[in-house]
Order: structure tokens, then sequence, then C-alpha cells
């Protein structure tokens, strides 16, 4: 569906490196998170598949169409929702979203239009002018936009920046409708959380190149051979009373609480040891892994 093949892009200005010999191929129907730190070449790669950054070397192929060569068609696949929210405010959302249609030329589209308003909550606002709309109402515009001629691939670049948690969680319910129905989606996010939620592919960029590209579970069981383990006692507790625990690194929290640190493999040989201590607890809390501790490890490192 999307192939890009040892693409770098070097600014002239600065002779800066933005992208360092990039390969990644989306399949059909992939919801991938697309993570890095600002400035990793994130951007620089979702405006090199949108048509508007040339690329320095390699190839870029959307639905089998080569970007260089064929970019008209390449357009018909693709939406991009972009960070910037500017367009020309003196439209309403109706009358954008009909323009828009008619680049692709959709000439009569109302009843998907009807749709994609009611989906993303913008019905009533349909004949507000685009500079009244608050900055979420913008967001939720710019996917109906990306998505107002039907492409197979939607690229979201920070989607629910300066959106509300209630909002935030009204388009993730819409992003995995919008999965099921068979549309490939690449996210790109500084809500970790939103990736580990939505996404089934987790590919992190950093110094414009990629560090990792796994799919989220085999990720997260890789990078994640340490969980937290929090034992509840009914005691106040002495941490001189755990140093048989100390390769552990053993810690008091709110007195009755000790939390270890504890790798997968020796899970049991720490309630062994506890046994032999004559030691019983009222509570056990295992923390599972996160993914955002998983990027900032590997970013870091």
């Amino acid at each position: 569906m999307l192939s890009i093949s040892n693409v770098s892009k070097t600014y002239k200005q600065g002779n800066k490196e933005a992208l360092k010999n990039i390969n990644l191929d989306i399949m059909e129907g992939e919801f991938t998170a697309l993570l890095g730190q600002n400035g990793a070449g994130k951007s620089t790669l979702i405006n090199i598949m949108a048509g508007n950054v040339k690329k320095t070397k390699g190839t870029v192929k959307i639905g089998g169409y080569d970007i260089d060569s064929n970019e008209l068609d390449t357009k018909k696949i693709i939406g991009i929702v972009p960070q910037d929210t500017g367009y020309d405010f003196i439209f309403t959302v109706d009358e954008a979203l009909k323009k828009q249609s008619g680049y692709f030329g959709i000439k009569d589209n109302k009843e998907y239009i009807d749709e994609l308003l009611e989906a993303l909550y913008l019905t009533e606002k349909r004949s507000a002018r685009l500079r009244d709309l608050s900055g979420g109402m913008r967001r939720r515009f710019l996917i109906a936009k990306a998505l107002v001629h039907k492409p197979k691939i939607l690229i979201l670049d920070e989607p629910t920046a300066g959106v509300d948690v209630e909002m935030r969680h009204t388009l993730y319910d819409f992003l995995i409708k919008l999965h099921e129905s068979g549309t490939t989606i690449i996210l790109t996010t500084h809500y970790i959380e939103e990736a580990e939620k939505l996404c089934k592919r987790i590919v992190i960029i950093d110094g414009g190149e990629i560090v990792a590209d796994k799919p989220k579970e085999e990720l997260m069981e890789t990078f994640s051979r340490e969980i937290v383990v929090e034992i509840h006692f009914d005691n106040e507790l002495k941490l001189d009373d755990f140093d048989f625990l100390k390769e552990y690194q053993p810690q008091i929290e709110e007195k009755t609480n000790l939390k270890l640190k504890v790798l997968r493999k020796d899970f049991s040989k720490v309630f062994q040891k506890l046994a032999g201590k004559n030691m019983e607890f009222t509570d056990l809390i295992v923390e599972k892994p996160k993914l955002e501790d998983i990027y900032l490890n590997l970013i870091n490192h």
C-alpha cells in the first residue's frame, strides 16, 4: 500500500540531514503509529508522502504509484491531516468541503459530506465560517477535509492537539471505526497513550533514522523485560528487613507498601524468598510496562 525505500532528505539551509536512508512498508489495513521527538524527521517524512517536500534520494510508492511520476494518482489514494490548521477562513465548513471535493473531480458529494459531518459532530457547524470555529472543531474539520475523497490511506499529524479530553475520545472511536472499515491509518502523536490505545504497529524515528519498527505487543514484550511489583503488608515496614531482596531495588512507599523492580524471569523467585522469610502480604499489584517507558528508553539510549 505504501512503500518507502532508501529515502533521505538533506535541507540545503544548514546542510541538515533530516532523514537518513528510511525504509518503511505499510500494508493495507494497518494502523501504525509514527513516533519521535520534535525534529526527529516525522513531519519531513509526512510532507514527502504528501508531495509538499522533495526528497533528496530514494523512492516512495503509494498504491503502487511512484510519487515522482504519478503524483496525481497518489494524491487520490492518500489523505493528510496536517498540524497546521491554516485554511481560507472566509468559507463555511460546507463550502470548504464541497470545494475540496471539486479538487478530486467529485461533483455531487453531499451525502458523504453529511455522513462525515455527523460522524465528527460538525453537523450544527456546517454553515459556520472556518474562522469562527474553535481549535478542536478545526481539527475535526481537517479530518473531514482529508477524508472527503474517500482515500485508502489516512495520515494524521497530531490530530488531537488542542482537543479537549472528551472530544479526543470521540475521535478515537471515529478512527477505530474508520480503521475497521478498511482504511489504512498512519498516526503521529505526542500522546504516547494514544498510540498505545489505537495502533497495532509502532515505528519510532530518532535523528532521522528508524530505531524501532515492530507490532506493538512484540515491541512491548521485547523491551519490557523488567516489571514493577508492589506488595502490600498490614504492618509498617523497615527497609533493612528486605536486604534479602536488594537485587530488586526495594523501596518503601506509604509505610506499608514494598515496591520492587523485577525481571520477568525472576518473578517467582521473589515470592519464594518472601515465603522463606514467612512474610505474608495482603495485596499484590503488577504494573504492566507502558509504551511511553519503552519509547523514552529507546530515544534516550
